[in-house]
Formats: C-alpha cells, structure tokens, sequence
C-alpha cells in the first residue's frame, strides 16, 4: 500500500461540507484509507490549513475562530499522520529549488515535495496538480482521477 501526502486542498474541502469538491475529498480520501492506503500531512500544511481556515470568507477563507480550527486540526492528528520536520528537508528542498530554478510561490509546493522524498512519501493527493513539478519516485494524483481508477 501507498503512503499519501494529503496538500492542503484536501483538508479544506474535506472540512467544508458546503465546498463543490467536498464529497470528491471525503470520497477519495475514505477510498485511500479503506483500501489500506496511509494519508499524511505535514506541519506546513497544517500552518497553511490554519491560514485558509481563519480567514475571512471575504477573501477566499472559510471564516473560523481559531477554537473551530484547532479542533479540526486535532481530528486530522487523530485520523491521518503528521510526518515529523527532520534535517533532511530543507537541503532537499534546497537542492530542488536550484535545481528546477523555483521562483515565488511555487517554492512552498517544493517543501512539500522534498518532505515527501525525506519521509519515502511517494503519492500526493492535491487538487492541484500542475502546481507541482514531476520527479522521479512521486506520483501526483488528482482526487476524482483516483476515484475513476479504481
């Protein structure tokens, strides 16, 4: 079975019941797990979960206090992994970065990536797909293209 990166997209739209992608999230995630799969998040991830998650819905947010967010945060301690910071991270993503010549935003899609390749990560499931670059040993899955391959 597969280890799974799960990007923040996920979390949100696994938390927000109104979101035109929540059952996509909820259905491919419980999928991933029935099947045997492990999801796993990341420190970052939560800190960008908790970003989103506080924000005002006015400007793309869900609009929660932070007790509403750190009880979400704490369901997803119980049910998914946290993969632990280590000191193999940042000289990956720093020779990721250089090596691709990542510029701007696309430099915290790359942490995620050398997280996943000092942790033996070899799925990310995200919403997002072309914000990551392709390497070698790790596969970028859009929810509903699980879904569809099963």
């Amino acid at each position: 079975m597969a280890n799974y990166l799960f990007d923040t997209n996920i979390l949100l739209r696994l938390s927000d019941p109104i979101s035109a992608n929540y059952a996509l999230a909820r259905d491919s995630t419980y999928l991933l797990i029935d099947q045997g799969h492990k999801g796993c998040f990341t420190s970052q991830i939560i800190i960008e979960f908790w970003v989103v998650a506080t924000r005002p819905t006015e400007v793309n947010g869900l609009g929660w206090n932070p007790e509403r967010t750190k009880n979400q945060i704490n369901q997803f301690l119980t049910r998914f992994t946290l993969l632990e910071e280590n000191p193999e991270i940042f000289p990956l993503w720093f020779q990721l970065v250089t090596d691709y010549n990542i510029k701007g935003k696309r430099t915290h899609d790359l942490r995620l990536l050398a997280v996943m390749k000092a942790h033996n990560i070899t799925h990310l499931l995200t919403f997002n797909p072309d914000d990551f670059i392709p390497l070698p040993n790790i596969t970028i899955v859009h929810p509903q293209d699980f879904i569809n391959s099963q």
